[in-house]
């Protein structure tokens, strides 16, 4: 089997496990599970997780250049390493479900803007989860509940860090430097995107100038030459006047 067959079989099944693993750590970290329900939820990730690493194996195993594979694939390294990053594959899906029937320029940037849009809810929905996850039982925490933990990782993505929640353990510090670094990545793309519009829509306007100068010098020389008739068909017209006058 090639490398591109197994990554088109597998496409599915990995945003199935991603969104089942997004669901059964929401769980289990939602409403604090115990007992049953807690080994339940936690088997369900670790079924998600020998799905990721299967996938990684078998690419790496079928890529022809190993090596160049690896280098070029260190998202993928992350998802089956860390686990918050597994929903992130959704987003593939996000972009791939989107109809575009627009120009190239512009589809880009629609595709863009659902990536980003996609990217901010997820990023601030996991961390959500992770930081209560990882500071709920801690000594001294102010993230206690779901509700803290996202208006936590709101403020935190969008880099304004009101102070009244942080988190206290080296994991939850961990997660808020990837969250905040995340949130100056999405707010670059989305300045990069507005100034891509803005030059497309300058040059725009500069080629319809362009087009209707033109077009109205078109009309111009069309007018003088249509004087330049006239005038030429007035002149034979006196002329020949002037010769049957002179006869």
């Amino acid at each position: 089997m090639t490398q591109q067959r197994w990554q088109k079989n597998a496409e599915w099944p990995l945003t199935i496990a991603a969104i089942v693993f997004l669901v059964a750590y929401a769980w289990e970290v939602i409403a604090d599970l115990e007992g049953v329900a807690g080994v339940t939820a936690e088997s369900i990730i670790w079924a998600t997780w020998v799905i990721f690493m299967v996938d990684y194996v078998a690419n790496l195993a079928l890529a022809p250049q190993r090596w160049g594979w690896f280098r070029g694939h260190i998202f993928d390294l992350l998802v089956v390493v860390l686990p918050v990053l597994r929903p992130l594959r959704l987003l593939r899906v996000i972009t791939l479900l989107t109809v575009l029937k627009r120009t190239a320029g512009a589809a880009f940037r629609e595709r863009v803007v659902v990536y980003v849009a996609g990217a901010s809810i997820l990023l601030v929905f996991v961390a959500s989860l992770a930081v209560l996850d990882a500071d709920r039982s801690a000594p001294n925490s102010n993230i206690t509940t779901f509700g803290d933990a996202l208006w936590w990782a709101f403020v935190t993505i969008t880099t304004v860090g009101y102070g009244d929640f942080s988190p206290v353990t080296d994991a939850g510090r961990l997660i808020a430097g990837g969250l905040m670094l995340g949130g100056i990545a999405l707010l670059g793309v989305v300045t990069a995107t507005l100034a891509s519009w803005i030059v497309e829509r300058v040059a725009q306007q500069e080629e319809d100038s362009r087009v209707a100068t033109h077009g109205e010098i078109r009309a111009l020389v069309q007018q003088i030459a249509e004087l330049q008739a006239t005038l030429d068909a007035t002149a034979k017209t006196e002329s020949s006047r002037a010769s049957t006058t002179g006869h």
